[in-house]
């Protein structure tokens, strides 16, 4: 479960995460308090550690950014996820390792997507390397080692792949075949040009398409609630893939 401390002076705004929050099922969380700045933030964690830390910017004394710059420089400090109104600050905000930033009026799917990002990346770090496989790829000249489990997406595109996790994409000089073959049965192939992590798939529904002039069949990939086209050639197999897991 995870332990949530939402920092913003604005009361109405704390608020307004809490009942966000009350009516978000998974993943599993509970607000572990509340802090006006980021002094009472820092105390507050100091008596009770919390994963994640919902953070608005524009705080009084020490802001948003100055306190998660503390975090990044921590070992063991807690995920922050931004929530502000100032949506210029983005790319310092990811520079600080930030796990996602929402923009006030928060919509409740973003925020349960960014709650997903920050749980999936809690069970990466929790299991043990040895217990953890990983992918081997080419990303445009380097040699990198993903684990699996934060693998959600694969596409090919005119002249390479790209690979999606939660937070980053990579462009990869991999063929979508070779890697095929190498992830195995955990990944399902959705469409000629996509593969897509089994444990990522939430459902399979008949949906408007304008690629396809009307409708067509689609799954949805959490954590980021994207849709992705599934082509009638491989609907068989991804609805017989998902039956068999229990999804569907």
């Amino acid at each position: 479960m995870l332990k949530i401390l939402i920092v913003d002076d604005e009361a109405l705004a704390r608020v307004r995460l809490r009942s966000l929050l009350s009516d978000i099922a998974d993943p599993p969380h509970e607000v572990a308090g509340e802090a006006e700045n980021a002094a009472q933030a820092l105390h507050m964690l100091a008596q009770q550690p919390a994963d994640l830390v919902l953070l608005d910017i524009g705080l009084p004394g020490e802001t948003g950014l100055q306190l998660a710059s503390r975090f990044a420089a921590a070992p063991g400090s807690p995920a922050v996820v931004f929530v502000t109104a100032h949506a210029e600050h983005a790319l310092a905000a990811f520079d600080l390792d930030a796990v996602d930033y929402l923009t006030k009026p928060v919509r409740r799917e973003r925020l349960q997507a960014a709650l997903q990002r920050v749980a999936q990346r809690r069970a990466v770090r929790a299991s043990p390397p040895e217990d953890s496989p990983v992918l081997v790829v080419s990303d445009r000249g380097r040699v990198l080692r993903l684990p699996l489990a934060e693998v959600l997406i694969l596409k090919a595109e005119l002249k390479y792949v790209t690979l999606r996790t939660a937070s980053h994409t990579y462009v990869l000089d991999d063929a979508l075949a070779d890697l095929e073959q190498r992830l195995g049965d955990a990944f399902i192939r959705i469409h000629r040009n996509a593969l897509v992590a089994r444990a990522a798939v939430r459902e399979l529904v008949k949906r408007s398409d304008p690629d396809a002039d009307g409708e067509g069949w689609a799954v949805r990939v959490a954590p980021a609630d994207e849709w992705l086209s599934v082509s009638r050639r491989q609907l068989p197999a991804v609805r017989q893939a998902l039956e068999a897991q229990g999804t569907g």
